[in-house]
């Protein structure tokens, strides 16, 4: 039985740190690659998972730009494993109407991953009955810099005016500028950390963290971080008296 309270909201978008492929395989005695593998059949079926509970966005943190310092075996297979993920799911994405995104700097990815990538992004753009995002090359403080280089740029061309910037306009330049912020930020295998995800996007998101690592993860483990999220007060700066007096929201 779901733990999930049906009368309360649920996220209507969740980011997820898929941390611990690593260690799961070292504990299995199994090679990091195979950890990963098992990872992305996890990704398969959390996927799947956020559908059914009814949740919009689902954004997973799949390749950091500090990643490109591991080993290079291990970057390669990453990399062969994203385009067989790709190529492998874009028949049940097109199928399910699912519309795919990519946030970080996608033209920095291998020439192949780069083309698979892009050409799936292009064939979901018109789906709109559910969200999924990679972040892939993805930094935030990169992001922050991107953002501002667009802006600046904007500036001295005269279409945008500094005196006039504030969040709502600084956000358009964002690589999500076209996704609502996360409501819940889960991260696997015992990290307490954000690691340059979504810092901008996140000021107010809830944050759940368990000790699982990603391979395990399961449908029940996603039920559980909902349940904690529904138990939570959201004030967004205001105090608990004023929330009671507005009507309930995400």
């Amino acid at each position: 039985m779901s733990v999930i309270n049906p009368d309360k909201s649920i996220p209507r978008h969740i980011g997820i740190i898929m941390d611990g492929n690593g260690r799961w395989a070292k504990q299995q005695g199994l090679s990091r690659i195979k950890g990963h593998r098992q990872g992305a059949e996890t990704t398969r079926s959390i996927i799947d998972a956020c559908q059914d509970i009814g949740i919009e966005h689902l954004t997973l943190y799949a390749f950091s730009a500090e990643n490109w310092n591991r080993p290079e075996t291990e970057v390669n297979a990453l990399m062969e494993l994203l385009e067989f993920f790709i190529e492998k799911e874009l028949k049940t994405l097109s199928k399910k109407n699912v519309r795919l995104r990519a946030i970080g700097r996608i033209d920095e990815l291998p020439n192949r991953t780069r083309k698979a990538l892009k050409s799936a992004i292009e064939k979901t753009k018109n789906n709109d009955s559910w969200n999924l995002t990679l972040a892939l090359n993805y930094s935030s403080r990169d992001e922050v810099i991107d953002a501002v280089k667009a802006f600046s740029t904007a500036a001295v061309k005269g279409t945008r005016k500094i005196e006039n910037l504030d969040w709502e306009r600084f956000s358009k330049y964002l690589y999500t500028k076209d996704i609502p912020d996360p409501d819940l930020i889960i991260r696997t295998s015992g990290e307490t950390r954000l690691s340059n995800f979504l810092l901008m996007q996140s000021a107010y998101s809830e944050f759940y963290f368990t000790q699982t690592h990603w391979p395990d993860f399961t449908k029940t483990h996603l039920e559980e971080a909902v349940a904690s999220y529904q138990r939570r007060e959201r004030r967004f700066g205001l105090t608990g008296e004023q929330i009671e007096k507005t009507p309930a929201s995400t």
